[in-house]
């Protein structure tokens, strides 16, 4: 640093700091790449230096033509004994020099801040590329990350960046896997290329079985949030599922809606239909008038003999085997069911539309019907046998809009009860730690979890929202990905303590973000909108101070690149066969 430096701090304010420069090329001196985000060193009286990020230049031009310039900095913390800590209230005023800090003395701060951590380094300073910035990976990922920003700022290859360095970090010398367990919902099917030794499930190949679907996600899938009759028709699903598992578990002493365990739909669909179509005895309530079983015939008088008895109970039973014909209400004696007066018909027929669509095999298929449920858990964890893979990629871009947030919500509902029971099981085996932590990934986050009251919205909402504010107690967080931020539930969105900001054109998203971020980055946030492909502002409690950073490029990236539109259009004329792509299409 040499001496001919003319620069002294003129304010010094809770949140920021001016500095007066007589002669900004002396100034620039110590470094020669001073921007917006370069550091300065503030030093005071007692061997205290303040660090702080440049926010803005002026300029102040004087009567006799002289000019000043006037930097605006944000304090970001300071260094005392050679140990950097966060806040700016130490430092002794008026402090006595200023300077930009040496790269050398940046880079010390990021080393031995994090010194005695598990670091994980993907990224370096934007304006001083020879720094490396990382953070502490324990932190990083055992909070809720937010990683936003505009279509093209490098969202998804920094997502892959921060993804590859975490199943490539080893401790010791072994050959194989590591630990890391990493679930990626993909809306459009841009990571199998970044990851290309990954868990993939797609609509083709993924098995969703229907008897996971919890109370809330079987009404979302059935039943219609604008029909007068949802109640009876919610309570009878209800009875109905409840006692096709009870039969189905026997062995099981307490057996709930919700409990995970088989059911058959078919059995339940053939109880539904009877229950809209049985007569009764208007004599006895408790004799059911089914054609062709014992004590009932169309030559017999319609006494209190005529009809089967059954308890409630056994007639949910009988109704599961097949299809029944029941009188008809002709005579006096024979009156309509419970059910039967139209109030199940409209949810019958959903019932049976859903159920019957070929496109939701892998959610009512024979697959869906006989998997275990323990084969069920391994292919959502990753844990397929002789397939083990760090990554599992929920490839949704072939998921009916209708069955995706019921999808989601299953799924991050499925490894929120693993971690709890995990933990559990972790716990009474051996009194150990919980040893198989989970990352749940929600690329596009606000198209499942957005700031909406729709029905159709409910299930992805609530079991998210659970994984946002309890997952962490049980090894299971979320990363946060979106080009919408502000479209995203405030509810799972402000859970994230560590935030990887890119470029935001959305002035709504800026101000979302400016608003909920829990570590600001001074004014630099309202640059958001000026940040270049990859950089991005990188904060939160797993970073020794925030920074504007330049993220790795990756060596296998998603398949998210822009498509070379003039470059494609000055080639020859692309001919098509559309008879096999129609087909292909309708298939």
């Amino acid at each position: 640093m040499t001496d001919d430096i003319n620069a002294e701090v003129i304010s010094v304010y809770p949140d920021r700091v001016k500095v007066s420069v007589d002669d900004l090329d002396s100034f620039r001196l110590a470094e020669e790449h001073l921007k917006v985000g370069s550091y300065l060193r503030i030093a005071d009286s007692d061997d205290v230096v303040l660090i702080a990020v440049i926010e803005s230049f002026s300029i102040e031009v004087k009567d006799s033509g002289d000019r000043k310039y006037i930097i605006e900095a944000s304090p970001l913390g300071v260094i005392k004994d050679d140990v950097f800590s966060r806040g700016g209230d130490s430092i002794a005023i008026p402090p006595k020099k200023v300077e930009p800090a040496k790269a050398n003395e940046i880079e010390k701060i990021y080393t031995y801040g994090l010194d005695s951590k598990e670091k994980l380094n993907f990224s370096q300073l934007s304006h001083n590329e020879s720094v490396r910035v990382p953070v502490d990976g324990d932190k990083f990922f055992n909070k809720h990350i937010g990683i936003v920003g505009s279509t093209g700022s490098g969202k998804s290859h920094t997502i892959a960046t921060i993804l590859q360095s975490a199943i490539s970090e080893k401790k010791g010398e072994y050959s194989g896997l590591n630990n890391s367990h990493i679930m990626i919902f993909d809306i459009h099917a841009e990571y199998p290329s970044a990851f290309p030794s990954s868990n993939k499930l797609s609509v083709e190949d993924i098995v969703l079985p229907y008897w996971l679907l919890n109370s809330e996600e079987l009404e979302e899938l059935f039943l219609d949030s604008g029909d007068n009759n949802n109640y009876n028709q919610s309570s009878v699903l209800r009875t109905v599922i409840t006692q096709n598992k009870k039969k189905h578990n026997p062995e099981i002493n307490k057996i709930f809606y919700d409990s995970p365990i088989k059911f058959d739909i078919d059995e339940v669909l053939n109880c539904l239909i009877n229950l809209k179509n049985e007569t009764k005895n208007a004599k006895a309530a408790d004799r059911y008038m089914i054609v062709g079983e014992e004590g009932d015939s169309e030559n017999s008088s319609t006494t209190v003999d005529s009809g089967v008895y059954l308890t409630n109970e056994d007639k949910l039973n009988k109704y599961f085997e097949k299809v029944f014909e029941f009188r008809p209400t002709k005579s006096s004696n024979v009156t309509k069911g419970d059910y039967a007066d139209g109030t199940l018909d409209k949810f019958i027929s959903r019932f049976v539309s859903k159920y019957r669509q070929d496109r939701l095999s892998f959610l009512f298929g024979e697959k869906a019907k006989l998997i275990s449920f323990e084969d069920a858990i391994r292919q959502f964890l990753g844990y397929r046998k002789n397939k083990e893979a760090n990554v599992t990629i929920f490839d949704l871009s072939g998921i009916p809009f209708e069955v995706l947030s019921i999808t989601v919500s299953l799924i991050s509902r499925v490894l929120f009860d693993f971690g709890y029971n995990y933990k559990r099981y972790a716990a009474s085996v051996s009194e150990g730690e919980h040893d198989i932590p989970i990352l749940l990934v929600l690329e596009e986050a606000h198209k499942y979890v957005p700031r909406s009251d729709l029905a159709r919205f409910s299930a992805s909402k609530n079991s998210i929202e659970r994984v946002a504010k309890e997952g962490r107690k049980y090894g299971v967080t979320l990363l946060l990905a979106s080009q919408r931020p502000s479209e995203i539930s405030e509810t799972i969105f402000s859970q994230c303590s560590n935030f990887v900001a890119m470029r935001l054109t959305n002035p709504d998203d800026q101000n979302y973000v400016r608003r909920i971020l829990p570590d600001t980055f001074g004014n630099l946030t309202a640059n958001l909108s000026s940040l270049k492909t990859g950089e991005a502002l990188l904060m939160g409690d797993a970073t020794i101070l925030p920074s504007l950073v330049k993220i790795d490029v990756t060596s296998m990236p998603p398949s998210s690149s822009d498509i070379p539109y003039l470059r494609l259009w000055k080639n020859e004329w692309t001919e098509l066969d559309f008879g096999e792509f129609t087909k292909q299409w309708k298939s």
